[in-house]
């Protein structure tokens, strides 16, 4: 079975920038926002906001590895794309239904990819008003349902200022991040997510 990785941060806090170790040929970025990448690569990178294209791509990579940048504006682009021709009522309920659907469908769908295919999926992060962090996403049906990073074994927090970029590879008490026992020798560690990789 697939094996998925959320690696969780605020913009600029070095999600992307962790991609800068890997060698074109041990990667593939589904970029869902398009964006260039904050380093020189010739990493292939595949631009789509599409669900069904999204699935295909995981499932027929060549790279053992895959990442979906931005993954959290699925959500956005799903929810941006429809609010105004929803009306009200029944239908705005719908809509929420349909996009906490396909978000949760894409994660369960990469536990049935080919064994050792490991995804990682890059999200922001959101601050509740007593301080706890978490994936951000639209509605309750996410985080009150589902519980996205439940759904992931390693959960990476990105930290990051002017001297340095880090992972926290365990929970603050106020954050999501986990990863399996021993792993990791130490709760921060360099954003090298070819580390991680090589680690898993």
């Amino acid at each position: 079975m697939g094996i998925p990785v959320l690696v969780l941060g605020k913009s600029g806090s070095g999600k992307s920038a962790s991609l800068r170790n890997f060698s074109p040929d041990e990667v593939g970025i589904i970029n869902v926002m398009g964006k260039p990448l904050p380093f020189k690569s010739q990493i292939k990178t595949v631009s789509t906001r599409n669900y069904d294209a999204i699935q295909k791509i995981l499932s027929e990579a060549k790279s053992d590895s895959i990442v979906i940048d931005d993954a959290g504006y699925l959500i956005t682009d799903y929810f941006m794309t429809r609010h105004a021709n929803a009306g009200g009522g029944n239908a705005v309920f719908q809509l929420y239904n349909e996009l906490a659907d396909r978000f949760y469908s894409l994660l369960v769908s990469i536990q049935s990819l080919p064994a050792d295919r490991i995804v990682y999926v890059f999200m922001h992060e959101d601050e509740s008003d007593s301080g706890n962090i978490k994936p951000k996403t639209i509605g309750k049906l996410l985080d009150e349902k589902v519980n996205v990073e439940g759904l992931f074994t390693i959960v990476l927090r990105c930290i990051g200022d002017q001297q340095k970029h880090v992972f926290m590879t365990q929970t603050s008490g106020y954050d999501v991040a986990k990863s399996p026992i021993g792993m990791f020798d130490t709760l921060e560690i360099d954003n090298d997510l070819k580390m991680v990789d090589q680690k898993i």
